[in-house]
């Protein structure tokens, strides 16, 4: 954690500032009940939290330069070539309306519509882990045609609406343009079925698997779902698409190749790419069925299709164990401060059960009381108590 802390250290110009980082990012990962600002200060052995708050809301740095360090320290730590780039949005339930960008929209997060605040990431997913590398925070439009509440949330008078497909692609430009080794872009079908997005990443000449609507038109094509019903039952193939919480996530899968589109498949006369489309069904119940357009072999696609559940763990992980949702900023920059540190945290998090399973290492520390012992399981560690001796 030292040499993190070292990296990105010059990104705060007094030493003071570096000091109340780094005792954040401790208390991010620290076994704290709450982690807001007076629970991270007491962590700390701060006697107030005025300290922390003034990290987040007053200090002069900038969260854009510690995310563009993140992704340097993510691939420094978890890339491979054939890494995944994942999109996906998140809710942060809140109270209020000064919050920036909160209203009542819907989260995915709770599955019905709350109060809240919407936030778009990256993640970036390998073999060797996963983690958050970028965010965005939506702006609905209610705040963004009302300048006065924007002024008091602080939010740039430069920032305008912009869609979460829009944040989307600038963020997907940014990765391309990182030190990420990125092979492969995934997302879900409310990114997938927006035309700019998927022609920004032909333009990159980025592989993707995004999933759309049945409803959705293909190249040269009929309607998706009409493609699929067309396909005989040898056509549909038993494969896993990765490990879930309940083990193997297997489906029946089948895939087709799409008409080639000259304007990105052929390089002179020669093509290059491929094009297809493949469709997910469920086993237990074969009527419900997923598309999505893609290229390459079935089996790699099925994988790639797979890791789009990795920035689920990766939130999931961020929330439960780095705060990323237990904030209580309410303006613009506190919110990109803070999300960015927590993403920072976790990102050690992912570093760090990656270097322990190449050590093969299950467990560390010294006994705790009464024989406690920490150990790992999966990408995270917990503190296992022994019952009462009979």
């Amino acid at each position: 954690m030292d040499d993190l802390f070292l990296a990105i250290g010059h990104r705060f110009g007094r030493v003071e500032l570096r000091r109340r980082m780094r005792d954040y990012v401790r208390g991010l990962l620290a076994p704290v009940a709450r982690k807001n600002s007076w629970q991270l200060a007491e962590q700390a052995g701060h006697r107030t939290p005025d300290g922390l708050q003034h990290l987040l809301a007053g200090s002069k740095w900038e969260p854009d330069d510690i995310r563009d360090d993140l992704q340097e320290y993510v691939a420094g730590k978890l890339g491979e070539d054939d890494g995944v780039l994942i999109i996906d949005d998140t809710g942060f339930i809140k109270k209020g309306v000064t919050s920036a960008g909160v209203q009542r929209q819907y989260s995915g997060t709770a599955g019905r519509t709350e109060n809240c605040q919407i936030g778009v990431f990256a993640a970036y997913a390998s073999a060797r882990g996963r983690a958050l590398v970028d965010r965005e925070l939506y702006l609905p439009k209610s705040w963004t045609e009302d300048r006065e509440r924007c002024r008091a949330a602080r939010v740039p008078d430069e920032r305008e609406f912009a869609t979460k497909g829009e944040l989307a692609r600038h963020m997907v430009l940014r990765a391309l343009a990182s030190p990420l080794p990125i092979t492969w872009v995934t997302a879900d079908c409310a990114y997938g079925q927006d035309n700019r997005f998927r022609r920004l990443l032909e333009q990159s000449g980025v592989g993707y698997v995004l999933a759309v609507p049945k409803s959705q038109f293909s190249v040269g094509c009929s309607r998706i779902e009409v493609l699929f019903a067309q396909a005989p039952d040898e056509a549909w193939e038993k494969v896993s698409c990765g490990d879930g919480a309940k083990g193997p996530r297997v489906y029946h899968w089948a895939a087709v190749r799409l008409p080639a589109v000259a304007e990105f498949d052929y390089q002179g006369e020669v093509p290059h790419r491929m094009r297809w489309a493949l469709a997910r069904r469920s086993i237990s119940k074969p009527d419900e069925i997923a598309y999505t357009p893609l290229q390459v072999t079935v089996r790699e696609l099925v994988r790639v299709a797979g890791t789009r559940w990795a920035i689920e763990e990766c939130f999931q992980a961020a929330k439960n164990e780095c705060g990323l949702d237990e904030y209580e900023v309410r303006r613009y920059v506190g919110w990109y401060r803070h999300i960015t540190l927590a993403m920072l945290a976790h990102a050690f998090l992912a570093a760090t059960a990656h270097q322990a399973r190449e050590k093969g290492v299950e467990q560390v520390g010294q006994p705790g009381p009464s024989g406690s012992q920490w150990r790992r399981f999966g990408d995270s560690w917990q503190l296992v108590v022994p019952g009462p001796r009979t």
